[in-house]
């Protein structure tokens, strides 16, 4: 069947930015549809005995909310193999790709945590403006850019599901400044990738990463600002990549911590830290008295988060795996400590795997009062929303946001109090 065309209608979206078809009874998964449409599609993949792949190559019937697609290397216009990566809903509406991510954070919530919630995936505002969402075709936001390099030197985007470069003239989800900056024309022979980066406070920056085995260049800080609050972090470090979306994030996780179970004094944690980003959204909101950890498995972002929360005492920044910090405090933290750990707010915001079953049974066993969850990936919320009930744990508030417009991916802030 591999390379075979059949026609195929698309019945729903699941995660990871691919469509449901069935096909003799099979479930195919098709990238670059649109529930509700009749496609064309090209078997890509066959081998698996449950679900088999196919791209889209051509349209029967069109849905109401297909439109030209954001990055023309990208469309249908192109070979499968030969569209650009990265923008796998750039061909949706916008308003209707949020409407495919509310579906999936719902289901995944169903099916993974048993709980039935009506979800809203809020829009961000578009350019330099804060006025909430007048974004209409979700382009100029990404404010970090990863160029990978061919042997021949020749930069560009993977495409889908491939380690192949595809050359590009454009990257238009790229910010004004990270696309004006971007050496898409430009060779860089021995190099492994390219990340242009258009910093909110610093000159936008082009960082060459050379090929395993050579020199790591020194790091470079550079510098965000989010309200009036500035942050520094190694241009290599991780750092939103929406221009709005530290903001949001810095207000939606002050906004989900219930007052009323938070305590200025307990052991409070920011677990997956970075530079201390939410850590100080925690203190801005409660003021200079607070004491808060940061814990971070990376020592250079954890020099930073140490730099970048100064303004409170009673913060610090601690290297370590969140997995084995969280096991040496059960096993070291004495009545007194316990005590301050059962009061806690714990600001969890971990990599697009989630916490996982570890995390949540060390993180559980201490007991603290309520659990904000920043997640980008639903699945992964969902399975340790689960788990979290498992010991106690309620979700008592669930937010979503369009941090990436024309890609799958949403984030979302849920708050689970302890029961």
């Amino acid at each position: 069947m591999q390379g075979k065309q059949v026609e195929l209608e698309i019945t729903g979206v699941a995660h990871g930015g691919i469509f449901i078809a069935r096909y003799d009874g099979r479930v195919v998964f098709v990238s670059d549809a649109i529930p509700g449409e009749t496609v064309i599609a090209e078997i890509t993949n066959d081998g698996k005995k449950s679900f088999w792949r196919a791209d889209t190559v051509g349209v029967v019937t069109r849905s109401e909310h297909r439109r030209a697609h954001a990055w023309a290397e990208a469309s249908l216009a192109e070979k499968p193999e030969n569209r650009a990566g990265g923008a796998e809903f750039g061909h949706i509406e916008l308003s209707h790709q949020r409407e495919l991510k509310r579906q999936v954070i719902e289901d995944s919530l169903s099916r993974m945590a048993k709980l039935q919630l009506s979800v809203t995936v809020e829009a961000l505002p578009s350019g330099l403006s804060l006025t909430p969402a007048p974004d209409v075709d979700g382009t100029g936001w990404r404010t970090r850019n990863r160029l990978h390099v061919a042997e021949d030197g020749t930069t560009g985007p993977f495409a889908a599901r491939s380690h192949r470069v595809i050359p590009v003239l454009a990257l238009p989800l790229a910010t004004p400044e990270a696309q004006k900056l971007a050496p898409l024309s430009k060779k860089f022979v021995g190099a492994d990738a390219i990340d242009v980066i258009a910093p909110s406070a610093s000159a936008p920056y082009l960082l060459v990463h050379e090929k395993e085995g050579t020199n790591r260049p020194k790091v470079e800080v550079i510098t965000e600002i989010v309200g009036e609050r500035e942050f520094h972090l190694d241009a290599r470090g991780f750092w939103q990549v929406h221009r709005h979306g530290a903001q949001t994030l810095t207000t939606a996780v002050q906004e989900a911590i219930d007052e009323s179970r938070f305590e200025m004094a307990a052991a409070n944690l920011d677990l997956y830290g970075g530079v201390g980003l939410l850590a100080a959204a925690v203190g801005d909101r409660f003021g200079p008295g607070l004491k808060i950890t940061s814990v971070e498995s990376n020592s250079i972002a954890t020099d930073h988060a140490a730099a970048n929360l100064v303004d409170w005492a009673g913060a610090a920044a601690v290297t370590a795996r969140v997995d084995r910090y969280l096991r040496q405090l059960k096993t070291t933290a004495g009545k007194a400590e316990r005590a301050r750990l059962s009061a806690a707010t714990v600001v969890l915001d971990p990599p697009r795997s989630g916490a996982g079953a570890e995390v949540v049974t060390e993180l559980a066993a201490l007991a603290p009062a309520q659990i904000v969850y920043v997640a980008c990936d639903p699945v992964a919320l969902a399975r340790d929303v689960g788990l979290l009930a498992g010991h106690g744990y309620e979700l008592v508030r669930l937010r979503a946001f369009d941090l990436f417009p024309n890609t799958h991916h949403v984030e979302t802030i849920a708050t689970l109090i302890r029961t």
